[in-house]
C-alpha cells in the first residue's frame, strides 16, 4: 500500500509542478507580450498628421499623409524635406507637439522680438 501511496503522490507533485511552470511562462512571458502589442497599436491609431515619430530603423519624421487603407505613412526628413513612405508597422515612437518646425518657429519668432 506504501508503493501506491508514495506513486500517487509523485504524480500529483509533477502535475503540480508542471501546472506551476506553465503558469509562470504566462505571466513572465505571454501575458507582457500581448500587453506590448496592444499599446503599439493602439500608438499606431493614435498616429495624427503633423507628429515628429522615429521608426524602427532610426530615421526621425515628420508625419504629412496617413493612409489607412493600405496601413502607411508619408513622412518628410531632413532639411530638404524628402518625403519616405513607410507601413505603420516601422513606427518606433511618437513624439507628439515636438515638431521641428514648431520648434524653429519659436526660435526665430524670440530672436526677431530681442531685435
Amino acid at each position: 500500500m506504501q508503493n501506491i501511496d508514495s506513486g500517487t503522490g509523485q504524480a500529483i507533485q509533477l502535475i503540480l509542478s508542471v501546472v506551476i511552470l506553465v503558469a509562470a511562462f504566462y505571466f513572465v512571458l505571454i501575458r507582457p507580450q500581448s500587453k506590448q502589442q496592444k499599446e503599439e497599436e493602439q500608438m499606431r491609431r493614435d498616429l495624427e498628421i503633423g507628429d515628429e515619430i522615429t521608426t524602427i530603423g532610426g530615421i526621425v519624421g515628420r508625419v504629412v499623409n496617413i493612409n489607412d487603407n493600405d496601413n502607411s505613412m508619408i513622412i518628410e526628413t531632413g532639411a530638404d524635406r524628402t518625403k519616405i513612405k513607410f507601413t505603420k508597422n516601422a513606427l518606433a515612437s511618437i513624439n507628439k507637439g515636438k515638431s521641428s518646425d514648431k520648434k524653429d518657429g519659436k526660435k526665430e519668432s524670440s530672436k526677431k522680438e530681442s531685435k
